[in-house]
């Protein structure tokens, strides 16, 4: 340990000579914070053969005072400023004299601190400690750690990882609950203040509705004799579907009403869902068009609506609103693959097939439920 010799020696009642002591005094250290100790050591003062040191008094200058045998004595300063710390050494004759020594305590920063009562999920709170000071009038340093509980730095210590610096902080909690952290605020005499903060996340709150919504679909073309056309969408993107109905017709052919229709199917495939399914057209008599309708009812079950949920995020919400095992058929891709089986006649005129093909046109009438996802106030 390095020792401060900063000695001053005050002569006793009867002045130095035989029979008196020669006080001496040093410190461990003459500058400490407040809340700190210094460790004082009287050992070296002496006094003349035969006699011997058998007393010694201590004054601190902060109002507190010990009478010690042994030479040496631990004070623990809690107030700043700065102090005469003097000994006054006594043989056994009743002859004394003293030494002092001078203290510097640092005053360690004010934190003064304001945060928000609570903040909602995803929301970035503002943590403002402006107003800290450093009562002797110097700068300060002041640090942030957003996790008291957790030792990013690997030093042992949970409350000083720096996960930010500055008079202001703003902190991005994005789930409901408590977070604890600590603020340390240092002057430019290295004395230092840390104290623990509390920000309560609440969750928000969220108004469901189910929406009934019919969307139309309607796609055309031409197909010739053995081609097929494919159509990929989603209609559900966004959405929980409930009813389908797909229905392709084809164009009157031009040809006398004896010849007949010609042949198309239509095929639907919902991969994610493991459904698929085809028809064929036909004609329910010579004054209609040839058609092919594909049904399905209520491919999945009414959800509750209109009610209020408590949420970290409206995108985890709707996510999960939407991910539901029990409500997810039909979503992802959906194929339409329309083909031209047959077309009549065949019988070349002129060595021409009057018919090679046809006209079509696909309306698909589908039923969703559209989520809307709205915060409430609080």
């Amino acid at each position: 340990m390095m020792v401060l010799m900063l000695t001053q020696s005050l002569a006793g009642c009867g002045g130095i000579g035989p029979g008196s002591p020669n006080a001496d005094l040093t410190a461990d250290r003459d500058m400490i914070n407040s809340g700190e100790s210094v460790n004082f050591d009287a050992r070296s003062s002496t006094t003349p053969e035969p006699t011997i040191i058998d007393e010694y008094r201590w004054n601190f200058g902060d109002g507190e005072t010990k009478t010690t045998k042994q030479g040496v004595i631990s004070h623990l300063f809690q107030e700043a400023g700065v102090f005469e710390v003097r000994v006054e050494v006594f043989n056994d004759n009743g002859d004394s004299d003293a030494a002092s020594i001078t203290i510097f305590v640092n005053a360690i920063p004010e934190i003064i601190l304001q945060i928000p009562d609570f903040v909602k999920a995803g929301q970035d709170a503002r943590l403002d400690a402006t107003s800290s000071f450093d009562p002797e009038g110097g700068g300060v340093d002041i640090v942030w750690d957003f996790d008291a509980t957790t030792d990013s730095d690997g030093d042992s210590d949970p409350l000083n990882d720096q996960d930010a610096s500055g008079a202001v902080a703003l902190l991005s909690a994005s789930s409901a609950g408590n977070i604890t952290g600590s603020i340390t605020v240092t002057d430019d005499s290295g004395g230092s203040n840390t104290t623990l903060w509390t920000l309560r996340v609440i969750s928000r709150t969220f108004r469901i509705v189910w929406e009934e919504v019919h969307v139309d679909y309607d796609w055309s073309g031409y197909l010739e004799q053995g081609q097929s056309h494919e159509i990929q969408f989603q209609p559900g993107d966004g959405a929980r579907l409930i009813d389908v109905t797909a229905t392709l017709t084809l164009t009157r052919d031009i040809l006398p009403v004896m010849w007949p229709e010609d042949n198309f199917t239509l095929e639907v495939d919902n991969p994610s869902s493991g459904w698929s399914y085809s028809v064929a057209t036909a004609q329910e008599n010579i004054t209609q068009n040839s058609s092919a309708t594909i049904e399905r009812s209520e491919m999945n079950p009414m959800p509750q609506s209109d009610y209020t949920v408590y949420a970290d995020s409206k995108e985890a919400l709707e996510e999960s609103l939407l991910s539901d095992p029990d409500g997810r058929f039909g979503q992802g891709d959906w194929f339409w693959i329309i083909t031209a089986l047959d077309c009549h006649p065949d019988t070349p005129v002129d060595g021409v097939d009057p018919d090679q093909g046809n006209d079509w046109t696909l309306d698909a009438q589908f039923v969703v439920l559209m989520l809307r996802v709205s915060e409430v106030s609080v």
